[in-house]
């Protein structure tokens, strides 16, 4: 399955949720409006790819040549190009070379390149239990040679080390997708797996860091995908898709946080 189709099928995936999260309003919204790719989404794909499927890597990007334009010979390399580059997407030079470094250093590291030897790029499919919603999502590798099946995930972060990495599941709801990923997985191959971060600095020198989910983070992402899911489900059968004054149309409380109330108090 291309990934092309696998975004075309209607089972509801994880950044899908994820908007839910946010508010059912936001998610109708950006469904009827998809979004063009931002840079930083865009580096995303193009790392991903170069990392784990280098090899149809130029059947999907092409890099930007270094022509100049202003000359008969640079005209006709930037038609060439264009030609080569139709239905492709184009990225510049620049985005090219760091995610080339970024792939070498994850390259380097001996215990990563073992647990990404596995399926990689899987799609999976399950019906949730409770809703009878239809889910997926599309596992960066799955790892089978274990006792325990792995599910890893590779990222690319401003801040790899592990107390940041921390903060930015949190915020990104990382916690969520290794819950979320390892439910799908399990229906499927009938154990539960466990799930691996793997991770990749944006800068020099590249440092890679390697983070298992805990039990307490998956549980964590595990409520939270329950909310999520429930809260599509309500809303698909009701078609109420409310934004923050919640299903009801109620004012919010201002309130300060448990720590600052603490200093009024």
């Amino acid at each position: 399955m291309t990934e092309q189709e696998y975004r075309s099928h209607p089972a509801i995936s994880r950044s899908e949720l994820w908007r839910i999260h946010d508010s059912p309003e936001k998610f109708k919204y950006f469904k009827e409006h998809p979004e063009e790719p931002t840079p930083a989404l865009l580096f995303g794909q193009v790392f991903h790819k170069m990392a784990l499927e280098p090899d149809t890597f130029d059947l999907e990007f092409v890099v930007t040549p270094d022509v100049d334009r202003r000359t008969k010979e640079g005209k006709q390399l930037w038609a060439e190009f264009q030609e080569q580059a139709e239905g492709k997407t184009v990225i510049p030079a620049e985005m090219h070379e760091q995610a080339k470094a970024m792939c070498e250093s994850l390259a380097a590291v001996p215990f990563a390149q073992k647990l990404l030897n596995g399926r990689r790029e899987t799609p999976f499919f399950w019906v949730d239990e409770l809703t009878g919603e239809e889910c997926k999502c599309r596992t960066d590798c799955l790892n089978t040679s274990y006792s325990q099946p792995i599910i890893v995930d590779v990222k690319s972060a401003t801040d790899a080390g592990t107390e940041a990495f921390i903060r930015d599941a949190i915020k990104y709801g990382y916690d969520f997708q290794a819950a979320m990923y390892s439910e799908g997985v399990s229906k499927h191959i009938k154990q539960i797996p466990l799930f691996v971060f793997i991770v990749v600095e944006k800068t020099p020198p590249y440092a890679v860091n390697i983070l298992q989910a805990d039990e307490l983070l998956l549980k964590r992402g595990h409520n939270i995908f329950r909310e999520c899911i429930d809260t599509y489900h309500d809303c698909r059968l009701s078609g109420n898709w409310y934004g923050y004054l919640g299903k009801n149309n109620r004012i919010n409380t201002l309130a300060l946080p448990a720590w600052l109330a603490k200093e009024v108090t």
